[in-house]
């Protein structure tokens, strides 16, 4: 496995254990749509919330968030539309979020951020 890879995968461990202690539950994970993949799949309050995960280790280009750009925006809503067409959810119960986390390894701590209703 890549070390970028790693990285972000250690990411979505991270956001997932965040969403949890948040009251979300998590349905799915790594959905693998056709060139899209949807970091993870969520339940709260009725409401099925994608969530997108950006990690960064290191603050050369910036913070996380920074990495959900336009076309990654673009991306992540065809998975949405394409997992929201297979299972037959109505788009009024669905929610777009981004989290992002930002790794201090010097200092070993996460900055989480939730961002809701992204898309």
């Amino acid at each position: 496995m890549a070390h970028n890879q790693r990285i972000g995968e250690f990411g979505e461990i991270l956001a997932k254990n965040y969403l949890i202690k948040h009251g979300y539950k998590i349905i799915e994970a790594n959905v693998k749509l056709s060139y899209q993949e949807l970091d993870i799949v969520a339940l709260k309050d009725d409401l099925v919330v994608f969530v997108e995960v950006k990690t960064r280790i290191s603050q050369f280009y910036g913070p996380a968030e920074n990495a959900f750009q336009f076309t990654k925006l673009k991306r992540f809503r065809r998975g949405l539309e394409m997992y929201i067409s297979n299972k037959n959810l109505s788009v009024e119960n669905v929610r777009a979020d981004l989290i992002t986390v930002d790794i201090d390894h010097i200092k070993k701590t996460a900055k989480i951020k939730h961002y809701k209703d992204v898309v």
